[in-house]
């Protein structure tokens, strides 16, 4: 193979196409420079780095192979095309990073992921009762089980459809007595609310049922709202955070679920055009 050839055709490339196209060409010539060697495992490259910062957010990168890569690129766009609700505003990379958490918030309320030391992996949080209940936002009043510093308000969104377990702990913090756990919204309740909203109550979305927690319109803890069907509403992970950041549903004398912005102007989406 003329190697000034080559040399002359990527160059013409990066001069001529989209950046995107350089990479694939150099491939495309390296495989043709040893058409008979042996192909290299492709997932001794695999490799994700989870960090977190100062607030308790997570970033970090990864690299996978192509088919490695495929297989999560089909897994999200999956997840993104199944919940395109009218008047989303949401960018491609907030599209994305949703889908994620939405994927893994299936996996875990499936139960059908391994096992961590004999116990379901699951979103683990410890609150003080006292901070639990203040009204207040409460930052930094609680802690996950990754290490995460959250807020008490975020802490009692996770609680709205969750299992609780009451620990009584001495003065230097050492358990003394450890409560039953307790499923705060039960299974009878939740597939009451299923059958009655279908889906995701937010205005324009109709996520599955599956991919809801049952949120308490009254929160159970703060509010003392009630654990019961007139209480509760299905929520797609997205919403269901929405709605502890500001926004407001509730469900008209007609049965009909309304949904409120922050200001308290109602989101109001029209039917689809048919085209």
């Amino acid at each position: 193979m003329d190697l000034g050839a080559i040399d002359r055709a990527l160059v013409a490339v990066a001069q001529g196409e989209a950046h995107a196209r350089l990479p694939q060409v150099v491939h495309h010539f390296q495989e043709r420079l040893d058409p008979d060697g042996s192909e290299p495992d492709p997932t001794e490259g695999r490799s994700l780095r989870i960090c977190r910062d100062a607030d308790s957010g997570v970033f970090g990168d990864y690299r996978l192979d192509a088919v490695g890569g495929e297989k999560v690129a089909a897994a999200l766009e999956s997840m993104v095309q199944a919940n395109r609700p009218q008047g989303d505003t949401r960018t491609r990379a907030q599209q994305l990073a949703d889908a994620l958490v939405q994927l893994c918030d299936n996996a875990l309320a499936s139960g059908d992921l391994p096992k961590l030391r004999t116990v379901k992996p699951r979103v683990i949080v410890t609150i003080d009762i006292d901070d639990l209940l203040d009204p207040g936002t409460g930052p930094g009043a609680a802690e996950t089980g990754f290490g995460a510093v959250i807020s008490a308000a975020a802490a009692r969104w996770i609680a709205c459809d969750a299992e609780i377990t009451r620990m009584v702990l001495d003065p230097d913090g050492l358990p003394l007595d450890v409560g039953r756990e307790k499923r705060v919204v039960p299974a009878h309740i939740r597939r009451a609310v299923e059958q009655r909203d279908r889906h995701c109550v937010f205005a324009g979305c109709d996520a599955p049922t599956h991919w809801c927690d049952v949120h308490h319109l009254l929160e159970w803890l703060r509010d003392h709202g009630e654990t019961s069907l007139e209480n509760s509403a299905l929520l797609c992970e997205r919403h269901h955070t929405k709605v502890h950041h500001g926004f407001r549903i509730e469900r008209d004398p007609g049965g009909r679920w309304r949904t409120f912005r922050p200001d308290d102007t109602e989101i109001l989406i029209g039917p689809l055009l048919q085209v």
